[in-house]
């Protein structure tokens, strides 16, 4: 019975048990199906229509799904998870799940067309209000692109905006915005943080937030004497508030060059050369020691390794906020030995002592050490025929007799002078400021910042042995040992103290600036050189890291030299920005500029004013019955902007002491000293009178967005020389005019192809129409070689004769315009008789090329596909041509271009190409023989990224992570013989081809990655 009744207890224990376990099961289950339910709704746009193709995606795990065609979609969530609608050309949405089982959503218009904030100088404004052309560029347009310039990897992106690029490591490019407005120069100003500059390779583009274009005058006037060439603001990235995260982007990649300057090889130079000695009545040359068959390209090219990598911290408190960002940069150059070293770092810091007090500090800093920069010059003249060094000794060779005057060994800067100029830079500029809110709507910030740089360069020369395969025996270039040092520093000190009102009012909106800035420039540079004699004692020795002048050597041969100069700036500055209704805009600016350059003359304040209108006519009534235009706004602006360029004058009112004829006072003689030119006692800054046109307009639910706009630039009062009459001392006047107008347009087009597919196309297009109005006198001209300033032409045009053919035989030569340059033979250049005297004179030269091309262009396409995105960039100019100048040298005998095997040989045999005879000098006249077109299209960068699910990364505790592959300069089709056809220069010769350094076909690939 015990037992029965033990079994039976046990039995109903066990019956209590699963029961227990079907209940928490049940419960469980009841619960769990409490908290996960399906969630429907309908996401429509302001006007009420469905919107299909919205993405719907619950963020804690990631899963998502998205609209169908009536605008529906399902997903399951619990309570309390967060949803969030996104759609291009609408704001995303995050809603909160509660107890609904419905939740429908109104998608709004993005806030990027209307809302968003732009920096517009001692402030910001929202896009909507502005009358003017601003353009931004965002932090993943440049961070991922392997350029240690972030202004580089803009190219073609912007319109009015071009950019010319260089091969070279570590070289900026160089930008002219809207044409070059000055003979002084085109330099824009940079504005970091607030803090004014003249470049910004100490950046690293990763810790770059933004950049702001300003090239209108409503937003260049609060600029003052430093809009006139345009302004580019960049803000460096901050902390933001929320928890701290770690951020990693990195790239590892290679560059070559593909694109080759055709010349002739070893058995193509010998029938040239053979045939050009004879030309001359020469004897043949002895090629007993030249049998080789060298490509000096290939020798001095290399495969350039390259890495970027930047590592960044931020986080903030309920009362602070920091951010860090260390980057380093290593990138060899093309030419072998050539490397540049950067390290930079990003700090800033923010603390809020109360709601309305605030402080704060922005730091940028970096360590760079430039490469030793080599040229293609002695690569492109060097005879194919010579070897590159003596098997036997292993010492570089020679080049043959008949070039060992002029062109050296290209090998030479690469074995033996390679990274014998070494160079190190520091540079650190930032700000400290406080900010205090006086009212509610009145701000008032203090601002003081500084950019310091210092610049140590130390260049060992020194003594080369060669072997002179004439000779058979090693020789020494050269007699003496050398080493010179240099030291640059620069000091720029500002100050700003702006105050700003905001305030609304009925339908009113205004925004007041007012203030008083202040900036202060030092410069100083310091040189010193010593040398010596072969076998003069102890040997200077290679170059190391040393950064003193040495002792040993020649203490008679010790050179030294400096220069310095100081500048001074006080402003006062007004601004408002005024709404109504967010409809009809007005903008006014006014800003007052006193100079310690223009002291002397009495000219040392100056005023810069404009004005800027707009209306918003998508706002009206009339509009609302309408669903095509979404957003139109019509725009213009009016304005007085200043120029600080002084050309080679630190002084301009205060002119040098230079020498100036002699006297003879018995036996003595005696030099003369004069004033190098008289400054106009009414000197001043040169004055830009600018004024654009145009509207903004969003179309078919913000998918497609147009903005054309046509703008008018007129600089006067140009700081130029004017030459003394007899012979006198010439005088400095603010005289001449230059004028830049045309056209620029920008479109994009975005949009969603079902539920995974996104794409975008957007294109830029800038014309450009330049002319000099005005100069000292209609005869007057600025003189550069082939390039030309003179009334009625454009800016640093080519100046000479038109070809019109080669001279075929003697008939031809007595039926053509008697040529009075120099006596003609067949095969010599014919050129045309401008002025139809019937003779060819120094009147027939005439314009034959512009450098500044008729348009700029770039397109965009963009795709994506899920994770996976896709971006190709394409630019390109038209219109503009380049004088070719590489090849063209009188004085030595170079390698051939592949296009003289065309050459004229016999009646008949070319009509473009002369005679292969140096000693006809007119063939080497300035004449359209040198011009090339210079229009190009390239392919400039293409990339693939891939981006993963963040459900996916949550679990190892990642928050994003991004790889991607690019491609950059990937193909360039153009006419021009040379490496490039972007070929830069100075404000009054561009485009000139001395032999560009090449641009390289950059390949990397990288990874961007959050936890």
């Amino acid at each position: 019975m015990k037992d029965q009744l033990t079994h039976s207890f046990c039995k109903d224990i066990s019956l209590l048990k699963k029961g227990l376990l079907l209940g928490f099961f049940l419960l469980a289950v009841t619960t769990l199906s409490a908290q996960i339910r399906e969630i429907k709704g309908i996401v429509t746009s302001e006007t009420s229509e469905p919107l299909p193709g919205v993405a719907v995606q619950i963020d804690a795990s990631g899963t998502g799904t998205v609209t169908n065609i009536d605008g529906q979609y399902s997903i399951s969530a619990r309570k309390g998870d967060k949803i969030t609608f996104s759609f291009i050309g609408m704001t995303s949405q995050t809603i909160v799940v509660d107890n609904r089982t419905t939740i429908n959503v109104v998608m709004k218009e993005e806030a990027f067309a209307l809302e968003e904030a732009v920096v517009i100088g001692y402030g910001s404004a929202k896009k909507r209000d502005l009358t003017g052309s601003i353009e931004t560029v965002k932090a993943a347009d440049i961070a991922t692109k392997p350029a240690s310039n972030p202004l580089a990897s803009i190219q073609g992106k912007i319109a009015g905006v071009q950019i010319v690029n260089t091969g070279r490591a570590g070289q900026d490019p160089e930008i002219r915005i809207r044409g070059t407005n000055s003979i002084n120069g085109y330099t824009p100003l940079y504005v970091v943080d607030g803090l004014f500059t003249d470049n910004i390779n100490y950046l690293n583009p990763a810790d770059i937030e933004s950049m702001e274009i300003l090239k209108d005058p409503s937003s260049l006037a609060i600029f003052g004497v430093r809009g006139a060439n345009g302004v580019i603001i960049i803000t460096t990235k901050r902390a933001k508030e929320g928890q701290t995260t770690v951020s990693i982007n990195a790239s590892v990649g290679f560059k070559h060059i593909g694109d080759r300057v055709e010349l002739t090889n070893a058995a193509q130079f010998k029938e040239l050369y053979n045939e050009q000695r004879n030309n001359q009545g020469l004897d043949p040359f002895d090629y007993t020691n030249w049998a080789a068959d060298t490509d000096w390209q290939d020798e001095i090219f290399q495969t350039g390794f390259l890495t970027n990598n930047n590592i960044s911290i931020t986080g903030s408190t309920d009362k602070s906020k920091f951010y860090m960002g260390l980057g380093y940069t290593m990138e060899e150059g093309s030419i072998k030995s050539e490397k540049l070293n950067k390290l930079t770092i990003n700090l800033h810091s923010e603390y809020e002592m109360t709601k309305f007090l605030r402080f704060g500090f922005q730091i940028n800093g970096v360590r760079m050490l430039p490469p030793d920069a080599k040229g293609v010059s002695a690569a492109i003249k060097a005879a194919p025929i010579a070897p590159v060094a003596n098997e036997e000794t292993g010492l570089l060779q020679l080049l043959p007799d008949f070039q060992q005057a002029q062109v050296s060994n290209p090998m030479i800067d690469v074995k033996y002078r390679g990274q014998h100029n070494k160079a190190i830079n520091y540079r650190m500029a930032g700000n400290i400021y406080g900010e205090v809110d006086l009212l509610k709507n009145l701000t008032f910030r203090a601002t003081f910042a500084m950019d310091y740089s210092s610049d140590q360069s130390r260049l060992y020369s020194p003594i080369i042995y060669l072997y002179n395969a004439d000779k058979g025996e090693k020789e020494n270039v050269g007699e003496r040992e050398g080493i010179t040092q240099k030291k640059l520093t620069n000091m720029a000190a500002q100050s700003d103290y702006v105050l700003t009102y905001t305030g609304k009012f009925g339908g009113h909106g205004i925004t007041l600036t007012g203030g008083m800035t202040t900036n202060y420039n030092e410069y100083s540079s310091l040189d010193a050189g010593r040398s010596q004699k072969l076998g003069d004692g102890i040997s200077i020795g290679e170059n190391d890291d040393k950064w003193w002048i040495t002792t040993i050597g020649d203490q008679s041969t010790a050179t030294n030299g400096g220069s310095q100069y100081k500048r001074f700036t006080m402003s006062y500055l007004i601004r408002a920005l005024y709404n109504y209704q967010s409809r009809y805009l007005f903008n006014a600016s006014y800003r007052r500029d006193g100079s310690s350059v223009f002291k002397r003359t009495g000219n040392t304040w100056d005023n810069f004013y404009s004005f800027g209108a707009g209306w918003v006519i998508s706002e009206e009534n009339f509009m609302k019955h309408q669903s095509v235009i979404d957003y139109l706004k019509l725009k213009g602006s009016w304005g007085v902007l200043g120029s600080q360029n002084t050309g080679g004058y630190n002084y301009p009112a205060y002119p040098t002491i230079v020498n100036s004829g002699s006297a003879v006072f018995g036996d003595n003689i005696v030099e003369g000293k004069g004033l190098a030119y008289l400054a106009s006692q009414t000197l001043g800054w040169e004055r830009n009178y600018s004024w654009e046109a145009g509207f903004e307009m969003n179309l078919l639910k913000q998918r497609l967005r147009l903005s054309p706009v046509y703008y008018n630039k007129t600089t006067k009062d140009l700081l130029t020389s004017v030459p003394g009459i007899s012979g006198s001392t010439p005088g400095l006047e603010n005289i001449g005019e230059i004028q830049n107008r045309g056209w620029e347009l920008t479109a994009s087009w975005n949009d969603r192809i079902g539920e995974d597919w996104s794409y975008g196309v957007s294109a830029n297009l800038t014309t450009i129409d330049n002319k000099v109005k005005s100069l000292v006198n209609k005869d007057y001209a600025i003189v550069s070689g082939p390039s030309r300033v003179s009334q009625g032409y454009p800016i640093g045009y080519f100046y000479g004769y038109q070809v019109e053919g080669v001279y075929q035989n003697k008939a031809d030569i007595q039926s053509s315009p008697k040529n009075t340059l120099s006596t003609v033979a067949p095969g010599d250049l014919k050129f045309k008789d401008v002025d139809g005297n019937g003779e060819i004179n120094d009147k027939d030269r005439t314009m034959i090329g512009n450098p500044t091309p008729d348009f700029t262009y770039g397109l965009t396409i963009s795709a994506g596909y899920k994770g996976f995105d896709f971006s190709m960039d394409m630019m390109g100019v038209y219109g503009n041509e380049i004088y070719r100048n590489w090849e063209s040298d009188e004085f030595s005998q170079n390698n051939y271009s592949l296009r003289r095997m065309n050459r004229w040989n016999g009646e008949g045999t070319s009509n473009w190409e002369p005679i292969l005879d140096p000693s006809r000098s007119i063939n080497r006249q300035n004449s359209s023989y040198f011009i090339e077109d210079g229009s190009f299209f390239r392919i400039r960068n293409i990339e693939l990224g891939y981006t993963f699910n963040p459900g996916l990364l949550k679990k190892i505790y990642l928050k994003s992570l991004r790889l991607y592959a690019n491609v950059q300069n990937l193909k360039t089709w153009s006419k021009c013989s040379g490496y490039t056809p972007e070929i830069g220069g100075s404000a009054t010769s561009f485009g000139v081809d001395n032999g560009t350094y090449p641009m390289p076909t950059v390949y990397t690939f990288g990874l961007n990655l959050t936890f």
